[in-house]
């Protein structure tokens, strides 16, 4: 056996481990409280394997022997065919067109069979963070150039286009947390100030009418160039860079905004912003109204349904909830995709504010943890790689839980380690033991 490393257990990361652990075995019972029924042999309808969280157990189980083959893999693997891996996770998002099926109301599921489906732009989350966390680990990389900057935002942009055109608009969302990681290793701050103004842009273009924002626009240009006046005297092309900026916000708002939401979103998820936002939304013609109607299986219209539903099935667990078994909404299928996309209110549910509270708190942990890890590495490559792991898990935790209180738009995120899902758990463990794997060997420097 390797001298360097002579067991399994060297270096692990044992917290890291536990955590995980608690967190698959809360999402296990969580699905077991939405799906069980009275009278059930519980013994036997776990190992049945028909069943959600029989079948997540399950999951659970094989994500745990994968975690083992990782740990038992030499780190410098997964720099070695981090670009091959990546290739390859392109090829399975492009199998997606031809090979798709669909699945409740998603197009970016390959089906083999009855056996399992996957959903190659989750998977991919891992194949991107490798490919990111190699390129930037190169020595030839300067990251503050403006090229290095441009192929990296492309590596995590390329499978977020194509998540797009599988109408996966949630998950291609996700791909942009890689822009946290490109920070951390020097990406301009005023890029996350651009990105953050222009998502505040589309919400005020949404809130208010187009006439208004473009005065409102105005007035800002306008003071601002009275406030910097001095600065504009001194240097001419200070007023230019404030009318262009003028210009490309007027833009954005009369034309690129509505060119998104007509084309690049389809109405069930235009009816879905407009709804985190607290606006009715009017399909433009019959054929969007239909598609709406399709969406929800032609039996809720109202697209709110599922987060009123979850808030009030957090709201009535009160501070100390009703109890694992107990909670009414959660039990009776008032809440739509309860054991998926809205778990989180079967915590709420059933343990209350404190036992929410308690809940995130663990999240927090893991997320504290990964990061103090990923401060430790001596390769660039681990340190990125674990900046990437962060970054995944906290846009998933964040728009997850802020989806099922009203908080965002109903995207389809699902909550790592907790929503039924054999390739979002599967994703979520691979991501968390490949890190494990790279902190166990951190004083080597790898590339």
């Amino acid at each position: 056996m390797n001298q360097r490393n002579p067991g399994i257990t060297k270096g692990v990361d044992w917290p890291l481990v536990w955590i995980w652990t608690i967190l698959c075995c809360i999402g296990i019972s969580c699905i077991f409280a939405t799906t069980y029924r009275d009278g059930d042999n519980v013994f036997q309808s776990f190992i049945s394997l028909k069943t959600d969280y029989s079948r997540e157990l399950l999951f659970f189980i094989m994500g745990g022997v994968i975690g083992i083959f990782i740990l038992l893999t030499d780190s410098k693997f997964f720099t070695a065919t981090a670009n091959i891996s990546y290739a390859i996770g392109i090829l399975l998002m492009l199998l997606v067109f031809p090979f798709h099926s669909r699945v409740k109301g998603t197009e970016s599921i390959i089906r083999f069979g009855n056996l399992f489906q996957l959903q190659p732009a989750e998977l991919c989350t891992i194949f991107v963070n490798l490919a990111l966390a190699k390129y930037l680990s190169r020595v030839e990389t300067d990251f503050y150039k403006p090229r290095s900057q441009l192929i990296a935002a492309a590596i995590a942009l390329v499978p977020a286009m194509l998540s797009i055109l599988q109408h996966e608009t949630g998950l291609a969302l996700v791909y942009f947390s890689f822009f946290l990681v490109m920070f951390r290793e020097g990406l301009s701050p005023s890029v996350l100030i651009v990105g953050f103004s222009f998502a505040a842009l589309v919400v005020a273009t949404l809130l208010l009418e187009p006439n208004t924002l473009a005065l409102i626009l105005t007035c800002i240009a306008i003071v601002a160039v009275y406030l910097l006046r001095k600065q504009v005297k001194r240097n001419r092309g200070m007023l230019f860079l404030i009318v262009g900026i003028w210009f490309v916000c007027v833009g954005v708002q009369r034309f690129v905004v509505p060119f998104i939401f007509d084309h690049v979103f389809r109405p069930y998820q235009v009816q879905r912003i407009y709804n985190a936002i607290g606006k009715d939304y009017i399909p433009k013609n019959e054929a969007d109204a239909l598609e709406i109607e399709q969406k929800s299986d032609g039996k809720k219209k109202d697209d709110n349904y599922n987060v009123k539903q979850s808030k009030i099935a957090i709201g009535s667990g009160s501070v100390f909830g009703k109890g694992l078994l107990k909670g009414t909404q959660t039990r009776y299928e008032f809440v739509p995709e309860q054991s998926t996309d809205f778990i989180f209110c079967t915590v709420g549910e059933g343990f209350g504010f404190v036992g929410s509270i308690v809940f995130l708190g663990i999240y927090l942990l893991l997320l504290m943890r990964i990061v103090s890890i990923a401060e430790r590495q001596r390769s660039v490559f681990s340190r990125c790689y674990a900046y990437g792991v962060a970054s995944i898990y906290f846009f998933h935790i964040a728009v997850n839980v802020c989806m099922t209180i009203g908080l965002a738009p109903v995207v389809g995120i699902p909550l790592p380690f907790m929503s039924y899902g054999g390739t979002s758990l599967l994703t979520f463990t691979i991501l968390l033991f490949i890190l494990i794997r790279l902190d166990a060997d951190r004083q080597m420097v790898l590339r």
